[in-house]
């Protein structure tokens, strides 16, 4: 009859080998991933064609959001705009667009990140010249209307034109307020013409 003492010795040495097997197991073992697209950036919509109005609590149309194709993503709760069209039509004020090749809307919907060849178009009105404006960027509250940037900005009326950087409009006040390096030609609407 052999003793347990070597009897012992393999099955220790069996012991640790199951053990060292089952950690190398889960040591090595990677993540399996998701299959259910949730950490994929890809839309779960898209609207062609696109219109958002915002009506006030009387029903005054406030603003209208137009857009060539809406994104949404879930994976962020963003969503992107291609093409998008912001137009502000008041009474007794001329209307305003502000377009731009893309535009991304903030999770509250209450941010415009316009991007692209940004263009602001005020009408002209019996008294004014259309205003234009350029930019590259600009960000845009459309309830408070009021938008700013911190990029170039090129503004045009007739034959005046205004450029320097950094932006902050007031739709309600019609104000466009350049922050510095300010340049400017104004066309003098006293000034005679020169006759033929």
């Amino acid at each position: 009859m052999k003793p347990w003492g070597s009897a012992l010795f393999p099955l220790s040495i069996l012991a640790a080998l199951a053990v060292l097997t089952f950690w190398l197991r889960y040591a090595t073992d990677l993540p399996s991933e998701h299959s259910d697209g949730k950490f994929r950036h890809d839309p779960d919509y898209v609207i062609g064609d696109a219109q958002l109005r915002k009506l006030d609590e009387n029903g005054v149309l406030q603003y209208t959001l137009n857009a060539k194709e809406i994104h949404h993503y879930p994976d962020d709760d963003s969503t992107d705009l291609r093409q998008p069209h912001l137009v502000y039509q008041k009474a007794q004020k001329p209307t305003v667009t502000m377009s731009a090749d893309q535009g991304r809307l903030s999770q509250d919907n209450e941010r415009v990140d316009l991007t692209g060849n940004v263009r602001v178009l005020r009408a002209a009105t019996p008294k004014d010249a259309e205003l234009v404006l350029t930019t590259t960027e600009l960000t845009v509250l459309p309830d408070d209307e009021k938008a700013f940037t911190d990029k170039p900005v090129l503004i045009t009326q007739g034959p005046s034109w205004i450029k320097g950087v950094g932006l902050h409009i007031d739709q309600r006040a019609q104000t466009y307020v350049l922050q510095s390096q300010a340049t400017a030609s104004i066309a003098s609407k006293s000034a005679k013409k020169p006759q033929p």
